[in-house]
């Protein structure tokens, strides 16, 4: 019996961990959703960050729990996920957000989730213990979902140059102040889609292994669901004041129609890698977007040393949380 009882108490503390990250992870990235239209002047920070954490709690009605099934049995082997690895993994993911928060950086929480997974889990079982697929397109994602958003975000800013050629640019800023709505109330939906399946997986991931939930059971218990999406809501709410002047000024001066074309291209990605259920950073997304938005005007003017720091930033994430995670997986043996 006190077996049993312990086991409980460590999956609650474990799923209270998890929910702590989900909070995080939406305050960390809040800069992400709302960024561009404070920093272009359409919205005030504070009727930002409520706008934002609606849309990311609306994502609850929209999105299939791919990405959750990814994180949950997609990344790690059977039978491998003990509360001990699900401990250091949230550890890793945790303490990457603190550092990256604190210096202002927009990395990535979703890798650093990854990166405490796949360091957690070789500190138990070594690399043959993670399934290959799973991680490959987590890890290609990095370097795809920013290309996309470049992609997207500069032809969408070329499009849109030319489209509104001979329109006046009192008329194409009052036109584009609405427009921005629309674009930053998708990527806040793209967000909240991707993003809080990932805390999902985990919290998944940690019921499978403890016999709460069955392997074979299709998705996740409802309540996991509304926590989670409700908890990024909540993190966004709070918002991450330090990123947002990075993500919204250091990179690039941005006007409502750059502000839409970057959010536009950054929520198609989203919305893709959602479907697809792949993991993907809506840092590295809305970067590339940013970008790819500044870089039609003129090379000139993206601050390229930020970008570069902030790339610095997304190669580290994994490796960074992974150590953490590992180190937190061999203190838990000696905890519980």
């Amino acid at each position: 019996m006190q077996t049993a009882q312990t086991a409980l108490w460590v999956v609650a503390l474990l799923v209270f961990m998890a929910v702590a990250f989900d909070f995080m992870n939406g305050f960390h990235d809040a800069a992400n959703s709302i960024a561009t239209v404070v920093s272009t002047g359409v919205l005030k920070p504070g009727h930002a960050v409520v706008f934002a954490a609606g849309f990311n709690l609306l994502a609850l009605f929209i999105f299939h729990l791919s990405v959750a099934a990814t994180v949950g049995k997609g990344i790690v082997q059977p039978g491998i996920v003990d509360t001990h690895v699900v401990f250091g993994a949230l550890m890793g993911a945790i303490a990457w957000n603190i550092v990256t928060w604190i210096y202002g950086i927009p990395s990535s929480s979703s890798h650093a989730l990854i990166g405490g997974i796949v360091g957690a889990v070789i500190a138990k079982s070594g690399p043959s213990a993670l399934v290959a697929g799973g991680i490959a397109k987590t890890v290609a994602f990095i370097f795809i979902s920013p290309l996309l958003g470049f992609l997207l975000g500069s032809l969408m800013m070329v499009a849109v140059s030319w489209i509104c050629l001979r329109t006046t640019p009192s008329k194409v800023d009052r036109w584009f102040r609405r427009l921005q709505l629309v674009s930053a109330g998708a990527y806040s939906l793209g967000h909240g889609g991707n993003d809080a399946q990932k805390t999902i997986g985990i919290i998944w991931m940690l019921l499978i292994a403890t016999g709460y939930t069955a392997a074979g059971d299709a998705a996740p218990p409802t309540w996991t669901i509304v926590t989670c999406y409700a908890a990024i809501a909540a993190g966004t709410m709070f918002g991450g004041w330090r990123i947002v002047k990075t993500m919204g000024q250091k990179i690039t001066k941005l006007k409502p129609v750059g502000g839409f074309c970057a959010e536009t291209g950054g929520a198609i990605t989203l919305f893709l890698a959602t479907m697809l259920g792949i993991p993907v950073s809506t840092t590295h997304t809305i970067t590339g977007a940013i970008v790819g938005v500044g870089s039609t005007r003129r090379a000139s003017a993206v601050r390229w040393g930020v970008a570069g720091t902030i790339v610095w930033a997304w190669i580290f994430t994994i490796p960074a949380a992974a150590l953490v995670a590992a180190v937190a997986y061999w203190i838990s043996l000696l905890l519980f």
